[in-house]
């Protein structure tokens, strides 16, 4: 039976979401997820290694949701810069039938990856933010501040660190410009990991690590951190010590954080006992978990990606995308 077919490019897709808003659809998306209104399937990885090429399948859906989604991202890191695409394939959930295809070259995978650090510096980062850390110069480390502004907005120094100086200081030159964050906000390169986070209300660790880069000792009390490059068993950001001062621990996703998260570093070692000694996000935004109870508590949530962003990502572009993009009959 012919059907019609939507195709959005990514000017499409960039013009229908902003950040604000998709903060607000992935907290939603959280809450359905750990409150049993969502169903998600194992992620598939795929390595393409002789090109250090990395392709995670995701899906999701939420229930009630218009659409449910299928997402293909992958990240080629042979290439400099790396080479980062994805492809969103939305289906109809009456039917099944394909609704849209959204091309949008990793977009939604980077907006829908800052909004989730949003999620959980909306909830549990102190409420007084000065100065944040950001270790890593990729993509992530602007949108986690894109993000981080539109929930604790008065952030005044920002300190980037990074393996390449040259990308730190590039990454540092963009950040000046990018008009979502806080005017007058000052940034700077810092030369070591410690340099960056002694101090730091808020840490983000954004980076493909295979080994800790932030240790527990450099950590204020009361600071937040929320680490998101560790998204396969073999890759690490936080020494293991982190977890064992937390005093509250986070996750998007109980399972897979045990699985390819940091967390499951922490439960190899014993630090955390069992998976159900963590808080999943979606718990905590409906005070089925605590959060933060004071400002001198340390705050840790690791983030691993959860297809139900990538849904409520795509139903929020089909909602607003209008007649943009073209129509085909298959």
């Amino acid at each position: 039976m012919p059907r019609d077919v939507r195709i959005l490019g990514e000017a499409d897709v960039r013009a229908a979401l902003d950040m604000a808003s998709c903060i607000d659809a992935v907290q939603e998306a959280f809450v359905a997820y750990s409150t049993g209104g969502a169903e998600l399937p194992s992620v598939i990885h795929l390595d393409v290694p002789e090109a250090r090429g990395e392709v995670h399948v995701k899906a999701g859906h939420i229930h009630g949701a218009p659409y449910y989604a299928v997402k293909a991202a992958s990240g080629f890191y042979a290439l400099d810069p790396p080479a980062i695409d994805g492809l969103v394939v939305v289906f109809d959930a009456r039917d099944g039938s394909p609704a849209a295809f959204l091309l949008e070259n990793g977009f939604i995978t980077d907006l829908r990856t800052g909004a989730a650090g949003g999620v959980a510096a909306r909830l549990l980062a102190p409420e007084r933010v000065e100065t944040v850390a950001v270790i890593g110069t990729g993509l992530q480390a602007r949108y986690q501040l894109d993000a981080l502004a539109a929930v604790r907005p008065g952030f005044a120094h920002v300190r980037v660190w990074g393996r390449n100086h040259d990308h730190a200081t590039h990454c540092v030159d963009e950040l000046l410009a990018r008009p979502s964050l806080p005017e007058g906000c000052r940034y700077a390169v810092a030369s070591t990991v410690e340099d960056a986070v002694r101090g730091a209300d808020v840490v983000i660790t954004c980076t493909a690590s295979r080994e800790p880069l932030v240790r527990a000792e450099w950590l204020r009390a009361g600071a937040h951190v929320t680490a998101l490059g560790s998204d396969g068993p073999g890759k690490q950001e936080l020494d293991i010590g982190v977890f064992a001062r937390a005093d509250v621990l986070a996750v998007d996703s109980r399972a897979q954080c045990a699985q390819i998260g940091e967390l499951h570093h922490a439960l190899d070692a014993e630090i955390v006992l069992s998976p159900d000694d963590v808080a999943e996000l979606g718990e905590i935004a409906v005070g089925l978990a605590p959060g933060r109870a004071s400002e001198d508590q340390l705050t840790v949530c690791d983030l691993t990606g959860v297809g139900v962003q990538d849904v409520a990502a795509a139903n929020l572009v089909m909602e607003r995308a209008g007649d943009a993009g073209e129509t085909i009959a298959l």
